[in-house]
């Protein structure tokens, strides 16, 4: 693995903490899905850790709650705990584990509890301030690759073991 050169107004993924850091962002991070905004908020917590583009969770009250359903099945993060999946019901469309939440979180990682992080390639429009954020490679991955972000980011083929 070569690191990407990192330009002006960049940061590498690979100067990112693990286990990764989470920090209350005042970026305005908006999410849509079906042509209605599923999250608007200016308070999400970013989790950034090593080789991943950042995550973005948005507080519950910034989440229009009532077009999402628990979905089943459920995965474990290894530093943040047992997450729980979501899905976006829109106009009688279902939209399969568009997000992920920590109901209880792991210590260290409280503001996590219950914010909801969604999938870009699962929705239809994922902005920080107003960028169209780029989806991380790899079926399993929910980072936002935005241009302020220098690789390269795990999830690409030949990723696997970083």
């Amino acid at each position: 693995m070569r690191r990407d050169p990192v330009g002006p107004g960049q940061e590498s993924v690979w100067d990112y903490p693990r286990p990764p850091s989470a920090r209350v962002s005042d970026r305005h991070v908006v999410v849509e899905v079906a042509g209605r905004v599923l999250a608007d908020t200016r308070r999400a917590v970013r989790v950034c850790e090593t080789s991943h583009p950042p995550v973005y969770y948005v507080p519950r009250e910034d989440v229009a709650v009532d077009l999402l359903e628990r979905a089943p099945g459920r995965s474990v993060c290894e530093w943040k705990g047992a997450a729980t999946s979501w899905d976006a019901v829109v106009d009688g469309r279902r939209i399969p584990e568009i997000g992920w939440s920590y109901e209880d979180p792991a210590p260290g990682y409280e503001p996590l509890r219950s914010a909801i992080a969604f999938y870009p390639a699962r929705v239809d429009r994922a902005l920080v301030d107003g960028e169209q954020a780029r989806r991380q490679p790899g079926r399993f991955y929910g980072g936002w690759i935005t241009d302020e972000i220098a690789g390269p980011v795990k999830g690409a083929p030949g990723s696997l073991g970083w």
